[in-house]
């Protein structure tokens, strides 16, 4: 049987919100709600920017330059930043690789 492990996420790897949850803004949070697991889950700061972001397919590298623009911190330390929260949000179901590049 093949390994399940997916492979470590690039800077041209291009991910979305599941289609498995369901999530609102309330202030500056992103609430999410997954139907895989049942679970809520919250995101504030830059991790609701993120949540918001991955509305529609969107790249690492789209994302680590947005958030590079938007906030005081570095390119290395925001693609880091971002592998983590992406990888623990993909291990809960809350978001999609995509293996077509988003159009546009």
């Amino acid at each position: 049987m093949p390994d399940a492990t997916p492979l470590p996420l690039s800077r041209d790897t291009v991910v979305v919100a599941s289609e498995s949850q369901v999530s609102a803004a309330l202030d500056a949070e992103a609430v999410i709600l997954s139907m895989h697991d049942g679970m809520y889950y919250g995101l504030d700061g830059v991790g609701a920017r993120v949540w918001e972001l991955l509305r529609a397919p969107v790249s690492l590298a789209q994302l680590t330059a947005t958030i590079v623009e938007e906030y005081e911190v570095d390119d290395a330390r925001a693609f880091a930043d971002l592998v983590t929260l992406v990888t623990e949000l993909e291990g809960r179901a809350l978001v999609s690789r995509v293996t077509t590049p988003p159009r546009g």
